[in-house]
């Protein structure tokens, strides 16, 4: 059968969000119907080799459209016959359609956008970019209506015309909810870091500042005002790692903040199943270049259970339904974001009906295999 050719710089074993994205709808694909391509990364080859499908490495850490990587690109599509080609994130390795078109033979072309494209879209420079890759491909999807309008207004159309852009369609993320679920395994966890039976709030993500454990550390001694053994889990690594201990350190709660390093996808459902709150307060930053696409981590946490605190950047309302399965707050506001926290800790019956009615939507509405089908079709 024709391949599709999977272009992308993220792709395990890195970590994050499109990472995952890009992962599990890769996986979904038959063994003999997908090739991927992207950049090198420490640990790959046991990964890679662990795969049904054939992933190809570049030289380079990061994947650009250069001469090099986009020939390339064109000679793995024509050695495995791959007649489609979907770039992981549309910016900036669409830019690579034209040539791929031209001299491989590719038939269709579907880029995704997350968040970073909003950058690209609202700023004069990338903007001409984005609108080639949109003149280049047949389709562009986008997760919501916050990230389809900047890109729609950049592309110029949502449907081809005068202008050649790209349809604009919506595909979004899953939930495996047979990995992330309730369940009664947190206690290695608690055991591990030292967190005993207090109550645990849960952040999981890249150590940056757009993602808002900054604004949790600030509201902590408020929280611990009213719930005194309450305790902050961070997972996860990157560059805010040291700014978050010094905060810590100066606001008095160095021990009541426990930074547990970047973990596995794979391991995370022990992290959920030993916290009582999820929560990611993120915010947009450098007025408007910065947002959450999504969050991934948002419908995780609802399907294993917890109720979830989400910042009102970008499409993370999408992730959560405010008041039911849990909470949108202003990531910037340390005191609503902590009276929120108060809340979750305190009626923990509340609580869990949250968790319950958020594993509930997420079973209902958030499939992977759906998604899968959705690209899929973009493909055909």
């Amino acid at each position: 059968m024709p391949r599709t050719l999977v272009v992308t710089n993220d792709f395990p074993p890195r970590q994050g969000g499109i990472e995952t994205f890009v992962r599990a709808m890769t996986d979904r694909f038959p063994p003999d119907g997908v090739v991927v391509f992207t950049s090198s990364e420490p640990g790959a080859a046991a990964h890679d080799a662990a795969l049904p499908y054939p992933v190809v490495r570049d030289r380079a850490a990061t994947l650009l459209p250069t001469p090099r990587a986009t020939s390339r690109a064109v000679e793995l599509a024509l050695r495995y016959g791959c007649h489609r080609v979907w770039f992981g994130a549309a910016a900036p390795l669409g830019l690579m359609a034209g040539r791929l078109r031209r001299e491989a033979g590719i038939r269709r072309l579907v880029a995704t956008t997350h968040g970073h494209e909003v950058w690209w879209a609202r700023t004069p420079g990338a903007r001409g970019l984005l609108r080639r890759i949109g003149t280049g491909v047949d389709t562009m999807t986008c997760l919501g209506e916050s990230t389809r309008a900047p890109i729609a207004a950049a592309l110029g159309t949502q449907r081809r015309g005068a202008s050649g852009a790209a349809r604009l369609e919506r595909l979004v993320p899953g939930v495996d909810p047979d990995a992330f679920r309730p369940r009664d395994d947190g206690g290695t966890v608690r055991e591990t870091y030292g967190l005993g039976d207090r109550p645990v709030i849960l952040c999981a993500a890249r150590l940056v500042p757009r993602k808002g454990q900054d604004a949790l550390i600030r509201a902590l001694p408020r929280v611990r005002a009213a719930v005194p053994d309450a305790t902050l889990l961070l997972v996860g690594a990157g560059p805010y790692e040291r700014g978050l201990r010094r905060l810590a350190a100066a606001r008095g709660v160095e021990r009541e903040v426990v930074l547990a390093g970047g973990h596995p996808h794979a391991a995370m459902p022990p992290f959920f199943a030993a916290a009582d709150v999820f929560a990611m307060p993120c915010r947009t930053r450098r007025g408007g270049l910065e947002v959450e696409g999504l969050g991934i981590v948002y419908l995780e946490a609802a399907a294993a259970g917890l109720p979830v605190l989400a910042g009102d950047s970008g499409g993370a309302p999408d992730a959560v339904r405010d008041g039911e399965t849990g909470h949108v707050v202003d990531g910037r506001r340390t005191d609503e974001i902590a009276d929120r926290l108060v809340a979750l800790l305190r009626d923990r019956e509340a609580a869990r009906e949250m968790g319950r009615k958020g594993r509930e939507w997420v079973r209902t509405e958030w499939d992977w295999d759906r998604s899968y089908d959705r690209l899929a079709a973009l493909l055909a």
